[in-house]
């Protein structure tokens, strides 16, 4: 008798041995399966802020205080611009970052009574300084429709009234300005979200 139970001793030290390991094993997966989680958001993250970065941070607070804008509004308009590259010219002749017309910031600099200087557009101070004058400038003149003035910014105030006075507000008439005005909304909300 005395063999039997040191066998059934064994086997149940064996049994508390072997729920011991698969509670050890559960809890190791369980702690990675939580750190996997945490590590793709994190990454996640990490990985939305190098598609939206913060470049020029002082020149966008400087523009956006200045002309009273919300500065991931005119984080989004440089991202969809110019992505960031201060000496972007468009096939269109759009320079700089904010992508500004030589004639659009011919007229900046008369409004804001400055000399002009063409060459100073790829500079992102200058850029960014009359971009958000232009912003600034359309919000105002359409009342505050953010949709309004991204499009005139795109494609000229002159088109946006012309569509205004058609009586075609509910839908943008032009598909590039009508997919430029989302791309700026979605872009902004990113910004929006991931830093505010």
């Amino acid at each position: 008798m005395t063999k039997k139970r040191t066998k059934n001793t064994k086997h149940g030290r064996k049994n508390k041995k072997t729920e011991a390991r698969r509670r050890l094993w559960f809890i190791i997966a369980a702690c990675i399966i939580i750190a996997a989680v945490i590590g793709a958001i994190l990454s996640r993250d990490s990985i939305l802020r190098r598609i939206f970065p913060l470049k020029y941070g002082a020149e966008v607070a400087a523009g956006a205080k200045d002309y009273e804008l919300d500065r991931w509004l005119v984080y989004a308009v440089i991202k969809v611009e110019s992505d960031f590259v201060p000496d972007a010219v468009s096939g269109a002749g759009a320079v700089g970052l904010m992508q500004l017309m030589p004639d659009t910031a011919e007229w900046i600099a008369w409004r804001r009574q400055e000399e002009y200087f063409p060459e100073n557009l790829t500079m992102p101070e200058y850029n960014i300084g009359m971009g958000c004058y232009l912003l600034s400038y359309l919000l105002d003149y359409y009342d505050g429709d953010i949709d309004l003035a991204i499009a005139a910014y795109n494609a000229g105030s002159g088109k946006v009234d012309e569509w205004i006075a058609s009586g075609e507000i509910e839908d943008i008439p032009y598909p590039e300005t009508k997919a430029y005005v989302a791309k700026v909304k979605y872009t902004y909300e990113k910004y929006k979200k991931l830093y505010s």
